[in-house]
């Protein structure tokens, strides 16, 4: 780091902490409430779906086939770099840039999409045979999103593509399931992993569509919601939990112990336990904060649900510092890789022979971005709980005693951040 830890630890907390107090003085109000739209152009909605859907599907269709028959190699075969870098992070980007793009390039609705507009065209009607229950809201997706990870920081090699085509495999199995078991919107909306992921995330971008039209929306509004689907703090807390994994998973702390374990079953497991035991640190912080809330402002029902959206900026913060300098450097692999997905020595598109950039930012550009995004992340996060705060409870003083443990989480958050930062 350019800068001692101790003043970065100390920097982080003090912006929150001024935060904090700029919010108590001049946010006597809730102001986030609801969603303030600005219609732009009309979009083709249904013609645009079948052509992003159509992209979609076929870049699935190429890296699964990469995946199960191209070259055994990370450097030669495109399905490693496409699933973890240009999928993973590299949409992260587009969603908050341009809204809720997973919407349409998911290749699994456009591929059942496809197969319902054939059924009706046969003259034939497919009633869902199961009513997708209630409590179970977003569990599955919690669930799936918590598999991924594992493959991706547990397991011992992440990028085999053999492996990758077997993960792609079940995954469609399990969600084309879900389609015909529940109904495509419901599934899709409360049990597909990344509909959900890109779906929480899309809520940060102010870019939207609404009734056929693009439509700005005012920065920040409508993230917190007083309702969300059983299950959503599971999922944020995968989201979140999984990161801060990855991060400490890197320490030498850590790796001296996986040094010591001798068979790969069992460096899994110990990554495994690693991960869940991240996942229920972030869960249990949380909700620990949150229920101080609850108690000072003498609210009866669960908060919970209410706040959870404070922690959508700081998960995209999180993925930012840490895989910044992933997307920027090893996403360039994917210019050569598209151009010989399978490495067969193709050169489809001329590109064969890019060199990638191993250094687009100097190390001390890496720093104050990754930090600069912690804290940032944060600050919002305060700003988001803050507003809630106020539309839950009314009294402006009420609320801000209420946030004490919120802001003291945001804290933990930040240096904890800044030090896996520091030490991966």
């Amino acid at each position: 780091p350019p800068i001692p830890m101790w003043l970065a630890y100390y920097g982080g907390a003090a912006v929150l902490v001024l935060s904090f107090a700029a919010l108590g003085m001049l946010w006597k109000s809730p102001r986030l409430e609801g969603e303030r739209l600005r219609a732009l152009v009309p979009v083709p909605a249904a013609a645009l779906r079948v052509l992003v859907g159509a992209l979609g599907l076929s870049l699935f269709v190429v890296v699964f086939v990469a995946a199960l028959v191209g070259e055994r190699s990370v450097g030669t075969n495109i399905a490693p770099t496409f699933i973890y870098v240009i999928f993973w992070l590299g949409l992260v980007v587009l969603t908050i840039l341009l809204g809720n793009v997973w919407a349409w390039l998911n290749p699994w609705r456009a591929a059942a999409d496809f197969v319902s507009w054939c059924w009706r065209r046969a003259g034939l009607e497919w009633e869902p045979p199961f009513t997708y229950p209630e409590r179970l809201g977003h569990w599955p997706a919690a669930f799936l999103l918590l598999c991924f990870a594992a493959l991706e920081l547990a397991y011992t090699d992440p990028s085999d593509p053999r492996m990758l085509a077997l993960a792609i495999a079940i995954y469609s199995w399990v969600t084309w399931v879900g389609m015909a078991a529940f109904g495509r919107e419901l599934w899709l909306r409360a049990g597909e992993a990344f509909t959900v992921y890109f779906g929480l995330i899309s809520r940060l971008s102010i870019l939207t569509l609404r009734d056929g039209r693009a439509a700005l929306r005012a920065p920040l509004h409508n993230v917190a919601r007083n309702r969300e689907r059983a299950g959503t703090v599971a999922f944020v807390a995968v989201m979140l939990g999984s990161v801060a994994f990855d991060g400490f998973s890197r320490t030498s702390y850590w790796q001296d112990r996986l040094f010591r374990i001798e068979t790969d079953v069992g460096a899994i497991a110990f990554n495994l336990l690693g991960l869940v035991f991240a996942v229920a640190i972030v869960a249990v912080a949380y909700v620990a904060a949150v229920e101080v809330a609850r108690r000072i402002g003498r609210e009866r029902a669960r908060l919970e649900q209410a706040f959870i959206g404070s922690l959508i900026p700081i998960a995209i913060a999180y993925v930012v510092a840490h895989y910044a300098t992933l997307l920027l450097v090893q996403g360039q692999l994917a210019i050569p890789l598209a151009s010989d997905p399978f490495g067969h020595g193709w050169d489809l598109f001329g590109t064969l022979d890019y060199r990638v950039n191993v250094q687009p930012l100097s190390a001390d550009q890496t720093w104050y971005l990754q930090a600069g995004a912690l804290v940032l992340g944060h600050v919002l996060g305060l700003v988001i709980a803050h507003d809630k705060a106020l539309a839950l409870f009314g009294s402006s003083r009420v609320a801000l005693r209420t946030q004490y443990a919120m802001l003291g989480l945001m804290v933990l958050y930040t240096v904890g951040g800044l030090w896996l930062l520091s030490r991966g």
